[in-house]
């Protein structure tokens, strides 16, 4: 009989997605009012019936001196492609291989080198397996997040990305829409540098609003709804977004 997941254990699956490692169960269990034993035991439930596969560590190999991330677009035969997504992932460099709902490029395989050469030899193995490549490019970073609807009806959301710019010298332009009770709607632009909400390193650029285009100053007032744009000097963290999402 198929495993139902309910209400208790979609909260569960929530909190390992955001963090398994300090997902402690009586939190867990004083949200949903029950014990602790309880969502100990809903987890190994859950486990079992292979509705959790596993937790794995987010690595960042770019941090570890001579490795760089690949991601291999590729495509197999459909008849084949469990068999050769097996074999991919028992090729040396190789660290996720994902199966995909497609005619082509119906694998996606994440593998991690040491040199130009090092990715070469892991391409040439995956050719040998009978795999079509069908691009190749350079991971530059991977960003998780749990899925919204298991979670509380309080959790943070962030803002809603429209448009990203990456420009010389690690400078970023962010485009997003103002969530609905973000922490910084109803300030100024000035007020949100003076609470802290708006570091030095970040400029409101441009705001859209019902279709005006607004010259942002420190007067203006940000609101729910609001189309931001911000420079940054650096590369914005995920969390210095999290005052103009939904609280």
């Amino acid at each position: 009989m198929e495993h139902r997941v309910d209400e208790i254990d979609k909260r569960i699956l929530y909190y390992l997605a955001q963090d398994a490692r300090n997902t402690a169960a009586p939190a867990i269990a004083d949200e949903v009012q029950v014990t602790p034993a309880t969502i100990r035991n809903r987890i190994s439930t859950l486990e079992e019936e292979g509705i959790v596969r596993g937790y794995h560590a987010h690595i960042d190999y770019e941090r570890i001196k001579g490795r760089v991330t690949y991601q291999f677009s590729c495509t197999a035969p459909v008849t084949d492609r469990d068999r050769l997504a097996q074999a991919a992932l028992e090729v040396p460099g190789v660290v996720t291989v994902r199966e995909l709902m497609s005619g082509r490029a119906n694998l996606s395989i994440t593998a991690v080198g040491t040199d130009t050469d090092d990715v070469s030899r892991i391409a040439s193995q995956l050719s040998d397996l009978g795999l079509e490549i069908e691009d190749e490019s350079v991971v530059e970073d991977e960003y998780h997040h749990p899925y919204h609807p298991f979670g509380p009806e309080d959790a943070p959301v962030g803002p809603s990305m429209t448009d990203f710019m990456s420009l010389a010298g690690g400078a970023e332009v962010i485009e997003f829409t103002v969530a609905e009770g973000a922490e910084i709607a109803g300030l100024s632009i000035e007020d949100a540098v003076e609470a802290g909400l708006l570091s030095d390193e970040m400029l409101v650029v441009g705001i859209e609003r019902e279709g005006d285009v607004l010259t942002p100053k420190g007067e203006t007032e940000i609101r729910p709804g609001d189309v931001v744009s911000l420079f940054s000097k650096d590369p914005l963290e995920r969390s210095a977004l999290e005052v103009f999402g939904q609280q």
